[in-house]
């Protein structure tokens, strides 16, 4: 990242809170994530990174930052990301430095939505500055029926996604609070109330 005069660099200016959102996909953290954006005060969202094509109606710069698959790699060379994982076979996924250090200078704390391997990733990176939530779904099988019901991915997709799913779920015992989502409306005043609480 480019350093302008007076401008502190990420590594200088690590003093703000993160909260960590991770979930096998289509167990609704994206919606669970919006309610809190817009009730809990002083939260930023993080803009992740990705190196594949918008799905549905995905914004670039809104739901990611869409990059092609040589711009990501020279982003990793230019050393921008927090962190970085290649999720599939040359679809990789990252958090920007940038996003955050724009966050913490406008005092507020840093929101993050990523998957369970870039979730524990950012816990080892932050420690006690950070909380890592893991939001479960009731069953593999409620999860994938939310999944043919979103209609934007092939079956072969979702079956990836599945298998996915199932080693995520190994990894929910080392989050710091695990929230069980079988009532979207109760998971969200439980988790706001505990995101509250560790704001301060």
């Amino acid at each position: 990242m480019m350093n302008q005069k007076n401008q502190p660099t990420f590594e200088e200016f690590r003093e703000g809170k993160c909260i960590i959102f991770s979930a096998p996909s289509g167990a609704g953290k994206t919606t669970i994530v919006r309610y809190l954006l817009r009730n809990v005060e002083k939260l930023a969202f993080s803009i992740s990174a990705a190196s594949r094509q918008p799905r549905g109606r995905e914004e670039n710069g809104v739901d990611y930052h869409f990059f092609s698959i040589p711009d990501f790699k020279q982003k990793i060379e230019n050393n921008e990301f927090v962190e970085w994982e290649e999720v599939y076979k040359d679809n990789f996924y990252g958090t920007l430095k940038a996003e955050v250090l724009k966050a913490w200078q406008e005092g507020k704390t840093v929101l993050f939505d990523v998957d369970a391997i870039g979730g524990l990733n950012l816990k080892k990176i932050f420690g006690t500055k950070a909380l890592s939530i893991f939001i479960k779904p009731p069953s593999l099988f409620v999860l994938e029926q939310r999944l043919k019901n979103r209609r934007t991915e092939t079956p072969e997709q979702i079956k990836m996604r599945l298998d996915k799913a199932h080693k995520e779920l190994n990894h929910a015992d080392k989050f710091d609070y695990i929230l069980l989502n079988d009532n979207l409306e109760k998971a969200c005043y439980e988790i706001k109330a505990v995101v509250t609480k560790f704001i301060g």
